[in-house]
């Protein structure tokens, strides 16, 4: 149990939710699923133990997942998972509330943004700020954002990739979009079942990813063996791929998010643009880990881009690292018109 009334930061993620409590760093990874009993409407599992329940769920159980691509699909269901996991962090009963930052992607609407406010609020925050993901992100990455300088991150997750100028605490120019590492995972599945008539699952498609996934080709090809259902046979399979044929499947996917880092470069101003282009741009988040993505987009764009230490936590770390500039926070959101 952790001191009550201990200021909590939340990255709230399509696939998982990450709690930061201050003075104690990351306490909470679960996945951003709740089961629940359709006939009662009583929560029966959150986090790992309702992930476990996707898919084998008697007609009466439902697992849902209340976030979609970053932001709130279900308020109720949302409200009831965020109560969980503070409770789970803070202990059973809330005697002082606690200050919540809540990390939303950059692209949500005012109206998404209430709904998370809102839904914070009820569960028992005292106070909810939120923060962008680039700029948590970019805190996380250790960068200093306070400075008149620009820096460029490039956020991918699992259901959005964020790709941001940030100066001066607050973003200038932003886009995100759809594509992440959840869209990786379904081009491996689709090419897989049009080029070798096999299908595989979910699970497969990710280590295919991790393992022999490329946004850029290597110097010397490896290869998997791949486990899957013949379609035709409908018997299970066992073929070779190859590094270079991830490379095709993935193609599609990586060249929408160069598209979209080379699209905020032309909008960026031209003193930030001159600031990226000696600095180079940060990559952060799983997505940075698909091998040879900094370089595709290093040859795109033709500035130095580096991958973020630790890159998977960085959005997470920089939530918590929010927690002692409440006033950065409280400003950020008028910068944005500052080089307007």
């Amino acid at each position: 149990m952790f001191g009550f009334g201990a200021d909590i930061g939340i990255d709230l993620g399509t696939a998982s939710v990450l709690v930061f409590v201050k003075g104690k760093g990351i306490v909470l990874q679960e996945p951003s699923v709740v089961a629940i009993d359709k006939n009662t409407n009583q929560v029966l599992a959150v986090g790992e133990e309702a992930r476990r329940m996707l898919g084998r769920t008697p007609g009466n159980i439902v697992a849902i997942r209340p976030l979609k691509d970053g932001v709130i699909s279900d308020y109720d269901v949302t409200e009831r998972m965020l109560k969980y996991f503070m409770q789970k962090t803070t202990g059973k009963k809330l005697f002082f509330k606690p200050k919540i930052i809540v990390c939303v992607p950059s692209g949500v609407t005012e109206v998404e943004k209430r709904a998370v406010i809102d839904a914070t609020n009820e569960a028992g925050a005292r106070t909810t700020y939120l923060i962008e993901e680039p700029i948590a992100a970019a805190i996380g990455a250790g960068l200093d954002i306070a400075q008149p300088n620009g820096h460029m991150i490039v956020d991918i997750g699992g259901g959005t990739s964020d790709i941001a100028v940030i100066s001066l605490g607050g973003i200038v120019v932003s886009t995100s979009i759809k594509v992440a590492g959840d869209r990786f995972d379904e081009a491996i599945t689709r090419y897989m079942r049009k080029r070798h008539n096999i299908m595989i699952g979910e699970r497969t498609a990710e280590d295919i990813k991790i393992n022999i996934g490329g946004a850029y080709p290597r110097e010397k090809e490896v290869f998997m063996d791949v486990k899957g259902r013949n379609l035709v046979s409908g018997l299970p399979v066992n073929i070779k791929v190859s590094s270079e044929e991830i490379v095709e499947a993935l193609e599609e996917s990586v060249a929408a998010i160069a598209d979209a880092v080379h699209g905020v470069l032309e909008k960026t101003p031209p003193e930030l643009a001159s600031d990226i282009a000696n600095q180079g741009i940060v990559m952060t988040g799983g997505g940075a880990l698909l091998w040879g993505f900094n370089k595709l987009i290093e040859k795109r764009t033709g500035i130095p881009v580096y991958i973020a230490e630790d890159a998977v936590s960085c959005v997470a770390k920089g939530t918590g690292s929010a927690l002692d500039s409440m006033q950065m926070l409280e400003r950020s959101q008028n910068t944005k018109n500052a080089y307007k």
